[in-house]
């Protein structure tokens, strides 16, 4: 107990260096004194090496003095370096100032420094959308690659040979980011035409005209057709006029102003593939026909719809009148389809059967019934427009029989074999007027 109060009283109360080092002599140090010693001692070597860097630092200003450069004033602001001076003071790093003299808390950077208006960065993390006044937000639309194109392209296309409005076109275009590739709808809406109809084929000429200027470039439409020109070789395998129909969409843009007058001469000389002069040909003759006309409109002639009737008329009529020479059923379909007017194909029934009335013999007869039978079956003729054909005779047979006497017995004759080849119904069959009710209607009695 005596001793460990000595201990205790020897840790209360400080001792000084002396003392220290009269106990370490003696060797009664405790754990306690021996960690304040030292700590006492890492402080004196701290305090020496301060000592040293700051007699160094005096060294190199008076060797500075001596060699003529001019020394701060001690009496003024700058000349207090042992407050305000910027460098180390801990003998560490290069003596330079802390941000070469522009950093640190409070400070605006060096002297004669300008600074610029900052821009906003919209990827900064502070960055208040809120406060940066209006935002205008733009939609970004990517390119499209040539698969992605002719995906793209040709439900338009195929649309606009259905409702024929090239503004909608127009702005469907604008949505789309063609790129580099936009001459290359124009080769898609000529392709696409060429398997198609005439009526198709005017519609595209007049989409290429319209758009001009506005979406493609005559550039754009040079390079299209140039494009076509090279594949000709390969369009007449499902096309054999491509060559001929190619021909006549060039001179058909060139007179609408889609592409320039030079683009023909261009070529001269310089084709060697035939079907590519074919159609170079063929332009240059439509051309030099239609000098004076500003636009070929007629190139692909008029659209079924838009025909007047006498025309339609007279044009089925030579079509029955060169079936009876010819007898060739296909080529028949073929000018009937051409015509594309499926709503007036009661017309041509209607004529069929009075050319049936008119003429003399059974071979027309016969001939009629095989060409009705084929278009009944290929539905070139619905129901309705059969029905309304043959209803339009019936109502019309007493002004018929005034000028031909037996045009009811060969109605009934013509009839009965359309019924047995089931190109009518019974119905219609049993509707047919006879000559006993033909008499009835005109007040005579049997």
């Amino acid at each position: 107990n005596t001793e460990n109060q000595k201990r205790s009283d020897r840790s209360d109360r400080s001792y000084s260096s002396e003392d220290l080092n009269e106990l370490e002599v003696n060797g009664n140090w405790t754990p306690q004194e021996k960690a304040l010693h030292e700590a006492r001692l890492k402080a004196k070597a701290k305090r020496r090496l301060r000592k040293s860097s700051s007699r160094d630092s005096t060294r190199e200003s008076l060797s500075d003095s001596v060699s003529g450069e001019p020394t701060a004033d001690p009496h003024s602001p700058k000349g207090k370096t042992a407050v305000n001076d910027r460098k180390s003071r801990t003998g560490k790093g290069r003596g330079l100032p802390k941000k070469g003299g522009a950093g640190g808390k409070g400070v605006w950077g060096a002297a004669g420094m300008v600074y610029e208006v900052e821009e906003l960065d919209a990827n900064d993390p502070n960055y208040d959308e809120s406060a940066q006044g209006d935002t205008v937000y733009a939609t970004v639309v990517p390119e499209l690659d040539e698969r992605e194109l002719e995906k793209t392209i040709n439900p338009i296309v195929q649309e606009y040979f259905e409702h024929g409005d090239t503004k909608e076109v127009e702005m469907l275009l604008k949505e789309l980011n063609l790129g580099h590739h936009k001459y290359e709808f124009s080769s898609l809406a000529v392709s696409l035409s060429l398997e198609g109809k005439a009526s198709h084929r005017e519609l595209t000429s007049r989409l290429l005209s319209d758009l001009s200027g506005k979406v493609l470039s005559e550039s754009d439409m040079s390079r299209a057709f140039d494009k076509m020109l090279k594949e000709l070789p390969d369009l007449i395998l499902d096309t054999p006029e491509a060559p001929q129909m190619l021909g006549q969409f060039i001179a058909r843009a060139i007179a609408d102003h889609a592409i320039p007058m030079s683009f023909l001469d261009c070529y001269k000389g310089k084709v060697d593939c035939d079907h590519a002069r074919a159609a170079l040909d063929r332009a240059s003759v439509l051309l030099s026909m239609k000098r004076e006309i500003m636009r070929l409109d007629n190139v692909w002639g008029v659209g079924g719809g838009q025909r007047p009737v006498k025309h339609l008329i007279k044009e089925m009529n030579l079509l029955l009148k060169e079936y009876l020479v010819s007898g060739v059923l296909s080529e028949a379909e073929r000018c009937l389809r051409d015509l594309e007017v499926p709503h007036f194909h009661h017309e041509l029934v209607y004529e069929a059967v009075v050319m049936v009335l008119e003429s003399t013999g059974d071979t027309a007869l016969q001939m009629m019934v095989k060409l009705l039978k084929i278009f009944w079956k290929t539905g070139l003729i619905t129901l309705d427009q059969m029905n309304r054909g043959f209803q339009r005779v019936y109502d019309e047979l007493p002004e018929i029989s005034l000028d031909v006497p037996h045009a009811h017995s060969i109605m009934e004759t013509f009839v009965d074999l359309c019924y047995q080849e089931q190109v009518i119904t019974k119905q219609l069959r049993d509707s047919c007027p006879t000559r006993s009710e033909n008499l009835k209607t005109r007040g005579y009695s049997l």
